[in-house]
């Protein structure tokens, strides 16, 4: 902790932290000094001069900015002296002489530092009669942010955030003196993945989201703290709404997760909450077409044709995919209804494109988001976080920029993270057991990188690279981790709530509570609450889809997935969902997997219920509800709960708490932890042990396996090229399909080649060029990236109209003829 030191404001005695910024330290004791260019989560620049104090010295008292002065043993500062007051308003009064004088048409009314603190510590009025300086406005700076030059105060948190925070430098100051403005560099608009931070940091209302922009004054708002639903990290947001529609998200300033920033992803994903293509009543399939149903008949299809597949082939007979996009609730419903319903094992919330089960849910000794900040060395030996999961990619960016980590950064192709990293190593899909190898060995070229992986604390980041990668290949990335100094691992997954599905069981080889499904003890502590569960091995996804296609399994259940979509092999997603007997699916869409289903009953989404989730490193966060569902959408509690009950075998919940309750008693890691706790008094929410004494045993890799190194290792075939596969942050995913904002942002299909190997299939940027995998075959334009390694190709998955490749290694790859203009 550091030394405190004594201090004087106002005539008021504190203590605070030696080196704490004034400005910081009179706000903690209930002193707020004005401010427009200083940012707790940013380095302090002085630009705005709002917050100009004074300063007793040995030479006089000086005037001088809080945000740029720290606190030092027996300082005296005065805040509200008159010559403070009157620096205040001449700085107010500067900065009102350009700035239009309409807040209550501007879309920042309401809402705006620059009004409040006008109104707080300006003048009154101007002297300032003269025409107002005027610009074209509004301008698009990209296709989420939009800049009006004429309400600029050049604080600069837009710009400073941008290089800083995201490290994406495509805004900056333009010309000097009464002439300088906010500028986008010529034919680069502002495209970061973070650009809807400036909005929300900025103080005045220069910079305005579209999807918000005149939609609704801040006194109109409902505003209800809850955590994002795009991502692993659980970022705390404000849910913003008007009139039954969701408006809007800002991110909360959590210092256990996100910090206060979100990608754009999470800030403007919203707008399928309120699609009109929710589905708003169950279907059921009649000669293959749907036509709208009533609950009552939707359930009695269900209950005769899913419970006579059970009564004639048994549960066994029926698998169920999805729960890593619901509520904890939800998910522990989903296992429940499974296991004690229809009486199977075959159950998985991941969709062939994660990590083991056991793994993902149990590996200790497990790092928190915040151990990043305060680690030597960090490790990421997973997929792009800025592509897959903004929030992590900043604090990790953060660590290593502001706090002085050490970056290892291995992947197949260049990352967000490469300009901050100490050693990137890039690899050919495939070989990654042969570099780990290596790696650990620490010879040659290696020794560099083991030499700066020795310094600890570690913590590293793992996940699968891409979605052709063996998945086993990050356990072992993770016992190498952990044989360095001081390790944690992180792992990786995407899906926003995969871990508190897995928590809850949701999973072919655990129960609730991250048992295994074959421990005695875990099975007979659960069966005392559940009743009987089915011991048989159970299936996961790609086993699940297999099962219908060889005609072992006749049925499935859908919980808010969409296998069709994002199962890398999509091919037996769909032959298996169309060789199956019956399909019921649980969803807010009619999706490319629903579509396939007999009975598809509409969900409510995220805002329109109540529960908990649990992020990646097993913080468990309250989410509310803000808004109703459309027409007749109801909880996945409830629907699962109305099916068992036409079963014959009734769940038996009365309500979301009542679940959270039951699963506190059921799953020893969950005790203690409710809705009030989160709600009251854990406000970073709680986190869920890993591997202490009484609780489950946690997954521990025992060293790095080099006889399994050896076996993974694969090339792909001869004349063939080894595939990239990997997911965008924008791409073809329901919600993003739903989300208008931000569907046309998915980069669409390309096939990035090195140099070299483009110049050797005669290819240039833009050609035509064929790709043929066992799954599919494709023709798309061409991308120059000298960041892959010869003989590697990378095409994004999940994009628009394009289709899935599979996660085979080896692709053929042709030369087609040019892109026409």
């Amino acid at each position: 902790m550091a030394d405190l030191v004594k201090i004087t404001v106002d005539g008021r005695q504190i203590e605070v932290p030696h080196g704490e910024l004034v400005i910081r330290a009179a706000q903690d004791h209930g002193v707020y000094i004005p401010r427009f260019c200083w940012h707790p989560r940013m380095r302090e620049v002085g630009m705005c001069r709002m917050c100009l104090v004074e300063i007793e010295t040995p030479r006089g008292t000086i005037l001088t900015t809080a945000c740029t002065t720290t606190a030092a043993e027996g300082m005296v500062v005065h805040t509200a002296s008159d010559t403070a007051k009157k620096a205040q308003e001449g700085i107010l009064e500067f900065l009102l002489i350009n700035h239009p004088l309409d807040c209550p048409v501007c879309d920042k009314g309401g809402e705006c530092p620059l009004q409040d603190q006008t109104m707080a510590f300006g003048p009154g009025e101007s002297r300032f009669v003269e025409e107002k300086r005027h610009y074209e406005k509004p301008i698009p700076i990209s296709d989420l942010v939009f800049l009006d030059r004429e309400r600029c105060i050049l604080c600069a948190r837009c710009t400073r955030f941008a290089d800083e925070i995201a490290g994406d430098p495509l805004i900056e100051f333009k010309d000097r003196g009464n002439h300088t403005s906010v500028e986008t560099f010529p034919d680069l608009p502002f495209s970061s993945y973070f650009s809807g931070n400036t909005v929300q940091i900025c103080p005045v209302g220069a910079l305005t989201a579209s999807a918000y922009r005149f939609k609704a004054r801040p006194w109109d708002l409902l505003v209800v703290e809850s955590s994002c639903s795009h991502c692993t990290v659980g970022c705390r947001i404000s849910v913003e709404s008007s009139q039954n529609h969701v408006l809007r998200f800002n991110g909360v300033d959590n210092g256990a997760t996100n910090q206060g920033w979100l990608s754009d992803k999470c800030r403007f994903g919203f707008e399928f909450i309120g699609s009109e293509q929710r589905l708003r009543t169950p279907l059921v399939k009649v000669e293959g077409e749907f036509r709208e149903a009533s609950w009552a008949e939707a359930l009695d299809v269900v209950a005769d044709r899913l419970g006579a597949i059970i009564e004639e082939q048994g549960g066994d007979a029926v698998g169920g995919i999805g729960g890593a996009r619901s509520t904890n609730e939800d998910a522990y419903a989903f296992g429940k209804f499974m296991r004690t319903v229809v009486g199977s094992n075959h159950l998985d919330a991941r969709l062939d494109d994660g990590l083991d089960a056991r793994f993902l849910a149990a590996v200790s000794p497990r790092a928190k988001i915040a151990d990043l900040d305060r680690a030597a060395t960090i490790l990421v030996w997973a997929p792009d976080l800025k592509e897959e999961s903004g929030s992590l990619y900043l604090r990790v960016r953060h660590a290593v920029q502001e706090r002085g980590a050490k970056l290892v950064v291995v992947h197949p192709r260049r990352t967000g993270l490469d300009d901050r990293a100490t050693h990137k190593l890039t690899y050919r899909p495939g070989e990654g057991p042969a570099l780990l190898g290596e790696l650990a060995g620490g010879a040659g070229d290696y020794a560099k990188v083991l030499e700066t992986l020795s310094l600890g604390p570690v913590v590293a980041v793992v996940g699968r690279t891409g979605l052709t990668e063996q998945p086993q290949l990050a356990e072992e990335v993770a016992a190498f981790a952990l044989s360095l100094p001081d390790a944690k691992v992180l792992p990786f997954a995407r899906r926003s709530n995969v871990f508190g599905a897995l928590d809850m069981g949701v999973a072919p080889t655990l129960l609730p509570g991250r048992a295994a499904a074959g421990d005695s003890e875990a099975t007979g502590h659960l069966e005392a609450v559940w009743g009987p569960i089915p011991t048989q091995a159970g299936r996961d996804t790609m086993g699940i889809l297999q099962g219908l296609v060889d005609g072992d399994l006749k049925a499935l259940v859908l919980l808010g997935a969409d296998p069709v979509r994002d199962v890398p092999a999509a091919g037996i997603a769909r032959r298996g969902m169309e060789s199956a007997e019956f399909v019921v699916a649980i969803d807010l869409f009619l999706t490319d997997s629903s579509e396939l289903a007999d009975v598809v009953f509409p969900a409510e989404a995220f805002g329109e219920k109540e529960g908990t989730i649990t992020n990646l490193e097993g913080r468990v966060q309250k989410v509310n509800r803000v808004v109703t569902g459309p027409g007749q959408s109801q909880a996945d509690w409830t629907i699962l709960d109305d099916i068992s009950r036409r079963l014959g075998k009734p769940l038996g919940f009365a309500s979301a708490e009542a679940i959270s309750k039951e699963i506190a008693d059921v799953a020893p890691p969950y005790g203690g932890i409710s809705w009030e706790l989160l709600e009251w008094d854990a406000k970073e929410g709680a986190v869920v042990p890993y591997g202490e004494a009484g609780q489950p045993v946690a997954y521990r890799p025992d060293g790095v396996d080099r006889e399994a190194l050896a076996a993974m290792s694969r090339n792909p075939e001869s004349g063939a090229f080894a595939l990239h596969l990997a997911r965008t942050l924008y791409d073809d995913g329901v919600l993003m399909r739903n989300s208008l904002s931000l569907h046309a942002l998915a980069p669409g299909g390309a096939v990035h080649l090195h140099p070299a190997d483009a110049a050797r299939l005669g290819v240039s940027e833009g050609s035509l060029v064929e790709v043929e995998t066992v799954d599919a075959s494709v023709r798309l334009p061409a991308v120059i990236d000298p960041s892959l390694a010869t003989g590697v190709v990378y095409v994004p998955f999940n994009q628009p109209g394009i289709p899935s490749l599979g996660s085979d290694l080896s692709v053929v790859v042709a030369a087609g003829e040019e892109v026409s203009a």
